[in-house]
């Protein structure tokens, strides 16, 4: 990456980096420093492991600050849907992160630039090398300006968190698990169903979930596999 390309990238971001080394690191991929041969730990898991911490107790302290009603378990759920991955992504996009990152050929040719895992992985990345760059007050700046709307969002309840694709998008990358539901039974009349739905994975039943609609159990089921089998939140 060339200095044009870190300065547009800067400019995005509204931060300057001193040492342009964290920023590079936080924008290769592991498929990348393994097609090249890279025997440091010179890619972005170990940003990505520190930025995630940073950016959990940014959150919360903010959460704490500002909002002195609420109760635990409320914060605990805002807090859940701002920093899970399809958000984290969503903020990756809005700063066209996508289109810096160093890829393999592997990824590169199946869609890596744009695969959620690889978005929301790459800004913890980006926000870990901020915090060692400069500091926890640039971190904080950083996050409240690429994710406030996100924040606002979450704390007014119109983030919705999709299941049943982080499922697929974790599950089918290999390519021999096939994901199935099925209503296995419907309880109450007609005006008020409670519906029952189990995932598979395959002919591994992962999941179970229940809802007023068929959406809606499919989500809860979706949601059990991640949480449960998973041990994704």
């Amino acid at each position: 990456m060339n200095n044009t390309s870190y300065n547009k990238l800067e400019a995005f971001i509204g931060y300057e980096f001193i040492n342009k080394d964290l920023l590079t690191e936080a924008l290769t991929h592991s498929s990348f420093a393994n097609e090249k041969k890279i025997k440091s730990n010179k890619y972005n898991e170990r940003l990505e492991f520190l930025g995630d911490s940073v950016l959990g107790l940014i959150i919360s302290e903010y959460l704490f600050r500002n909002y002195p009603e609420l109760p635990e378990g409320k914060l605990t759920k805002i807090r859940a849907k701002i920093v899970c991955e399809p958000s984290l992504a969503d903020c990756a996009k809005s700063i066209d992160l996508g289109n810096y990152l160093k890829l393999g050929k592997g990824e590169e040719s199946t869609g890596g630039r744009n695969r959620t895992s690889i978005l929301a992985d790459a800004f913890e990345a980006l926000i870990g090398s901020i915090y060692l760059d400069g500091g926890m007050e640039n971190a904080r700046k950083f996050i409240m300006k690429i994710m406030r709307k996100i924040i606002e969002d979450a704390i007014c309840g119109k983030i919705f968190i999709d299941y049943k694709t982080r499922l697929q998008e974790i599950l089918q990358a290999d390519s021999t698990n096939k994901i199935t539901y099925e209503i296995v039974d419907e309880i109450g009349p007609d005006h008020n169903k409670t519906f029952y739905t189990q995932v598979k994975n395959n002919d591994r039943i992962i999941g179970y979930g229940n809802g007023k609609n068929k959406k809606e159990s499919e989500q809860n089921a979706a949601k059990m596999a991640l949480k449960g089998v998973l041990n994704i939140d």
